[in-house]
């Protein structure tokens, strides 16, 4: 009795016992416990152990030897960034020299020729219609003839040429002899004004040609007419990827050089009568007119009817920076105002007059041009009293823009009235084919007082864009992905059903979502080219033309109508001229412009000056980022939404605790002065991601800035402060000349044999006029080429005196100015430039370094180093240098697998992650190791089986109290032997033979990393993962021990993915009156679908001009989630009952658009100040079931878990960026807390004689389309 008494009392005392507690009851005993001195012994063991190793395979006391005689000097900031601006300006005033002569050019060829007949026999390169040399070896003609409605005239075939790849332009066939010419898909290549444009600008492949030769860093010219074609040079066939939507006329180096920045106000009628096709028409003015905006414009666009509202409500009452967002923003709020009721002009314009009066007395938005747009299918009359009160009495500084919808309207007098009274234009729409080309009326329009003024020629440089491919495309892009994953899904479902809704294959579409919303697994890859351009617009010389007008006649055929004058202005003047009338003119012809590839700016900003972990980047006056080494336009291979407004205090993040978007006054004062171009410095605090915003790190900085002259771009330099304010020097005794004279029949390119690479990226020595096989392939040319006599290094390239040609005083010397044109002033150029500083820098490295080709193994001097080899099994030990120069060796001789060599994967020398850990590394030991191994994520599991760790150390030269990085060493080794060697020190004790160790089941045993990856574990996979996912509760208690600290990141560039509205796809009851009202329905859909088609047909038939637009995704596919039917929603098809489908709630994806948003993270850094006192604490039972020890000469933490011990239940500490959930959308944030910006210098918006120039209006003359109404419904009857 007594016995079973014990056992219940025993019973009772373990339930009431908490789980932790009993296991530690159970567990802990003294022969169960590790010691903290056999934690200490296993750390310094293995550090000391691999430092050894290191130590010997990297051989960096011998690199530290090698550059004992170099110099250090102190590194001037304010020096070096003036320094920087001056080349790039230089650089700048080559490309704009360029632009001068081709507009010089253009003005003068246009003046001489544009009058003259266009044979008819006439031939050109169309870009589009080009073969390369793949496809036709010949220089012949295509087959296929175009045609036109005139009686079925034959055209002229288009010229073929031959087509050579060019590395210049990335690789794209091209012919550099000829310029091609493209054509936008709306606009028929052989109307009149096209082809007189086409046909005399063909004299402009003569300056092309010339500029080219003069500067051959040179990229694309071109020159793009307002007409809509546009010539560039070299000449190449336009790839329609995937498809043609490229109408230069709305690039933004087109907008900002043909008119001033402006303020827009969009009046959008929504009262009743805007409905159907009328509010389609409407939609795709409003898009239109967006697409013509750029970052120096500002806009609103408002719905009225009974009441005036804001189509975005958070931007009620103000305009909004054109930005790509913003603009977004405002064309998806289109599909969501509803018509009804009347129209209140009265109320929209005064709210538009006051809006556009309050930002032109505070100087607000662009503080330039300003117009009214205003999109409607009739006003009852002209409202001349508004006009007066708040127009006409300041001089008329907003010009009114009218666009009248619909094919049947009401007298269009007093709607043409408005925008002839007011210095605008009035369009008369009817059908969406001529939307793009009516808008772009206004453009010309705006450019007037630039062309009356003549003089004058702003020089524009735009944002950064990605070369030809339109922001549009990335929503299209997007869409057709997800339809690819909806069809697979489709596809699988049908093949095996049981497979498809098996736990394993959710996993597997769960790990795909996950995988399609990455943001950071690219971020060194894409396949745009970034770029900034030069622009200038081009005038019409000539001061009176002789007008008329096509005009589309009931859809159907198209006539000539000469231009009468107005009754508006009764200042109108005209000449008589052999008889006929000519009106006065100020015709813009188009814009001339080169691109710029941020690469060239890139090299010119001397990278090797700045130094390891320092950087150059350039602001615009928008306080956007033009150049940074963090700017991320790309996801996926997919342009981000709004890539190309990324603001300079969205990538510079300081160092503090603040909310997002919450920046501090000392980051924005900052931001102030460098926007408005003065030169300063200032120190700061700032935090910084590493390796795909896998890793964080944290410091001082030293800002230097300036800005470019005659340009919108400042000029920073961001140095850091420790080991930034010096760099290393070769000795004036080393030059490159001397060392040839000093060693016989030795040259500079006998120190670089074996395995070497030089930094891709940098200028050493650039050939204008051949192409090498790789970067070291050039190095070598030239360092033969400066061994030989008379060498010299070329000056720096400086534009010609650009003198203005006479032709622009007296336009009646054309012929004058055509013959000087013919052989333009080209000074003489170099064949190749060469950065001496970084040559003679590379030249010191590669001969002091030169002994590093020696293997390993054979300066092993005794047994004890052949066994470290064998032992360790290193597979490269590699040195790289400040000069950019990387030496590697493998061991075994022959490649470790079919990876590419390390220099090859790795070239970028001070760029690389290695590089740039290893020198921060060193202010916290300046003997100790970086240690790494590839990360583990969801997209890019790690294999282990092949991974391999990567070891660097900092090497420093020092003359005393001063010193700087010169190198870094290193060595990679499979991961594997790592993980024995680990597992060899940690299952041994040193007196105690017994002693319990890392191979009992007891204790789990990792190595850390200073950012918190698992580089060695006993289970191996987890290597390559984040410690705070494995052991959350441990990783808790090292983040509130302080061991390990947060660092919160914010990404203002993230991508979030809003899910698409979608319809209710439940059926509704059908009762017989709902089903007559079906029938009803149907029959009134199918008559107007046969009414439409008919019609539609008709124009697209008589007319050469279709909309585009229909191919781009803002229209193409903004509903095609609820079409599952076809692949182009597009086309109209007559309503059909839909087929009914049971497919599973699995089986449909979460339609989704990219969109920009904020996200934020937690990384960790390990934080060196007191370690040891914080991790020299014992195991408390399982109050603290871990030791912490940080390894010798290492950047690693060996950390000993005790298993036993239930894990705490805590959240995973996950370092994956969670959006930032803001109470408004971020355009609407973004706006209601605006950054300060500086507006364009250049702003010319009036001109005393525009009042003379007559021409505002253009419409379509529409006659009755009952008949074919009656015909339709007398068809629909007879068969119904």
């Amino acid at each position: 009795m007594c016995y079973r008494t014990g056992i219940f009392v025993l019973l009772l005392l373990l339930i009431s016992l908490d789980s932790r507690d009993c296991s530690s009851n159970i567990q802990y005993d003294v022969a169960s416990k590790i010691s903290f001195n056999t934690v200490q012994a296993w750390a310094v063991k293995l550090g000391t152990e691999l430092y050894h190793f290191g130590e010997f395979i990297t051989r960096k006391k011998e690199v530290q030897d090698s550059f004992k005689s170099a110099q250090i000097e102190s590194r001037d900031g304010e020096k070096l960034v003036q320094n920087m601006a001056d080349d790039i300006r230089a650089m700048m005033e080559l490309k704009i020299s360029a632009v001068k002569r081709i507009v010089e050019a253009a003005e003068n060829m246009a003046f001489d020729k544009q009058n003259e007949p266009v044979p008819e026999d006439f031939q050109f390169y169309n870009s589009k219609e080009m073969e390369d040399l793949y496809e036709d070896q010949s220089l012949t003609t295509t087959p296929e003839p175009e045609f036109t409605m005139e009686n079925w005239i034959i055209r002229p075939p288009s010229k073929n040429a031959h087509l050579l790849q060019n590395p210049h332009y990335s690789n794209i066939p091209v012919n550099i002899n000829i310029s091609s010419v493209h054509v936008p898909t709306n606009v028929y290549t052989w109307a009149t004004e096209v082809i007189k444009g086409i046909h005399w600008s063909e004299g402009l492949d003569t300056h092309f040609i010339n500029n080219y030769q003069s500067d051959p860093t040179l990229s694309w010219q071109y020159f793009g007419s307002s007409t809509g074609f546009m010539r560039h040079y070299p000449a190449m066939k336009w790839r329609a990827d995937p498809v043609d939507i490229y109408d230069c006329r709305t690039r933004a180096w087109y907008m900002e050089a043909a008119a001033s920045p402006k303020d827009v106000v969009i009046l959008v009628d929504r009262s009743g009568s805007m409905t159907g096709q009328r509010r389609d028409i409407a939609k795709h003015v409003v898009t239109n007119i967006l697409d013509t905006l750029g970052n120096n414009d500002f806009v609103s666009v408002m719905t009225f009817a009974d009441t005036v509202e804001e189509i975005v409500p958070c931007f009620e009452d103000s305009l909004v920076q054109a930005t790509l967002a913003n603009l977004r923003e405002l064309k998806l709020a289109l599909d969501n105002f509803e018509t009804m009721e009347i129209a209140n002009f009265s109320a929209a314009l005064t709210r538009a007059f006051e809006l556009l009066e309050i930002y032109r007395n505070n100087s607000g938005g662009a503080n330039c041009n300003q117009a009214i747009m205003l999109v409607t299918d009739g006003v009852p009359y002209n409202y001349k009293e508004l006009f007066e009160r708040f127009n006409w009495k300041y001089e008329t500084p907003v010009r009114v823009f009218t666009y009248l919808i619909g094919r049947e309207v009401a007298d269009v007098r007093e709607v043409k009235w408005m925008a002839c009274a007011n210095r605008g234009f009035y369009v008369h729409l009817s059908t969406l084919a001529e939307v793009r080309e009516r808008v772009l009326e206004h453009v010309n329009v705006l450019a007037r007082p630039l062309v009356l003024q003549r003089e004058k020629h702003p020089v524009v440089w735009t944002p950064v864009y990605a070369n030809v491919t339109d922001p549009k495309v990335a929503d299209y892009l997007w869409e057709q992905r997800e339809r690819a994953e909806q069809k697979e899904r489709f596809m699988s479902q049908r093949r095996d059903k049981a497979l498809f809704n098996s736990e394993k294959e959710q996993n597997r579409r769960w790990k795909i979502t996950q995988m399609k919303q990455g943001q950071y697994s690219e971020l060194g890859n894409s396949k745009y080219q970034l770029m900034t351009s030069v622009s200038m617009p081009v005038y019409d010389l000539r001061h009176n033309e002789n007008i008329t007008e096509n005009v589309l006649i009931n859809e159907a055929y198209w006539v000539s109508v000469t231009k009468e004058h107005s009754y508006v202005n009764n200042q109108s003047q005209s000449v008589e001229e052999n008889g006929q009338k000519e009106m006065r003119i100020a015709r813009l012809l188009g814009v001339a412009g080169t691109d710029v590839p941020l690469s060239e700016i890139q090299a010119l900003m001397t990278p090797y000056k700045i130094g390891v972990n320092g950087y150059a980047f350039i602001v615009t006056n928008n306080g956007y980022i033009l150049i940074h080494p963090d700017l991320r336009p790309v996801f996926q291979q997919i342009l981000k939404p709004s890539y190309n407004s990324v603001d300079m205090i969205e990538v510079e993040l300081f160092d503090d605790d603040r909310s997002p978007r919450n920046f501090s006054k000392e980051l924005t004062a900052l931001r102030k002065e460098i926007i408005d171009q003065k030169t300063g410095n200032k120190l700061m605090n700032i935090k910084y991601h590493m390796e795909d915003m896998k890793r964080v790190s944290r410091g001082k900085r030293h800002y230097y800035w300036t800005g470019i002259s005659d340009s919108p771009f400042t000029l920073v330099v961001s140095i850091p402060e420790n080991y930034g304010r010096h760099r290393i020097t070769p000795p004036p005794t080393d030059d490159i000349h001397r060392l040839s004279l000093t060693s016989k029949n030795i040259s500079a390119r006998q120190y670089l044999s074996n395995k070497w690479s030089v930094h891709p990226d940098w200028l050493y020595c650039r050939h204008y006029e051949r192409t090498f096989s790789s970067p070291e392939a050039e190095l070598l040319y030239f360092l033969e080429r400066v061994a030989r006599p008379g060498w010299r290094w070329p000056a720096k390239p400086r534009p010609p005196e650009h003198h203005k040609n006479k032709g622009h005083e007296r336009h009646s010397e054309g012929t004058e100015a055509r013959e000087r044109n013919k052989s333009p002033n080209i000074a003489p150029r170099n064949e190749y430039y060469c950065d001496h500083g970084l040559m003679q820098a590379l030249v010191y490295d590669a001969r002091n370094t030169a002994w590093f080709n020696k293997s390993i193994s054979d300066s092993a001097s005794d047994d004890k180093a052949a066994e470290f080899i064998q032992r360790f099994g290193y597979i490269v030990a590699f040195l790289a240098t400040h000069s950019g120069l990387t030496r590697w060796q493998t061991h075994p001789s022959r490649d470790y697998d079919d990876k590419p060599e390390f220099g090859k994967q790795w070239p970028r020398a001070i760029d690389e992650v290695w590089y740039r850990r290893a020198v921060e590394q060193h202010y916290v030991d300046p003997l100790s190791f970086v240690y790494s191994v590839d990360l583990s994520t969801e997209k890019f599991p790690l294999n282990v089986s092949s991974a391999t760790v990567t070891a660097s150390h900092a090497v420093f030269h020092g003359d005393g109290h001063r010193k700087t990085p010169a190198a870094v060493v290193g060595f990679q080794f499979k991961h594997e032997r790592l993980s024995e060697w680990f597992e060899n020190i940690t299952t041994s004790c040193e007196h105690n033979k017994e002693c319990v160790t890392c191979l009992s089941d007891n204790w789990d045993c990792f190595l850390v990393d200073s950012n918190g990856w698992i580089v060695v574990s006993k289970d191996t996979t987890q290597t390559g993962q984040f410690f705070g996912k494995i052991r959350p509760d441990i990783m808790m208690r090292l983040v509130e021990e302080e061991v390990f600290k947060p660092v919160h990141i914010i990404d203002y560039q993230a991508v979030c993915f809003r899910e698409k509205k979608t319809t209710n796809p439940a059926s509704s009851l059908l009762t017989p009156l709902e089903n007559l009202r079906l029938i009803m329905a149907w029959f009134l859909a199918t008559t107007v679908w046969i009414y439409n088609s008919i019609a539609v047909g008709l124009a697209q038939a008589s007319s050469y001009s279709f909309d585009y637009e229909f191919l781009t995704p803002t229209v193409a596919y903004q509903n095609y989630e609820n079409d599952e039917d076809t692949d182009d929603p597009s086309m109209s098809k007559p309503p059909t009952r839909m087929l009914e489908r049971d497919f599973e709630k699995l089986v449909l994806i979460n339609r989704t658009r990219p969109t920009p948003c904020d996200r934020e993270m937690y990384l960790y850094q390990l934080d060196y100040k007191n370690l040891d006192e914080k991790l020299n604490k014992p195991v408390r039972e399982c109050d603290r079931p871990f030791y912490a020890q940080l390894v010798n000469y290492t950047n690693m933490l060996l950390v000993v878990v005790d298993a036993m011990c239930a894990k705490v239940e805590v959240p995973i500490f996950s370092i994956d960026a969670t959006e930032v959930q803001y109470n408004e959308s971020l355009p609407c944030l973004k706006h209601m807390h605006p950054l300060y910006r500086k507006q364009p210098n250049s702003c010319i918006r009036n001109h005393t004689e525009e009042s003379n120039i007559d021409m505002c209006g253009r419409g379509s003359l529409q006659q009755n389309n009952i008949l074919w109404v009656t015909l339709t419904i007398i068809i629909i009857l007879h068969y119904f």
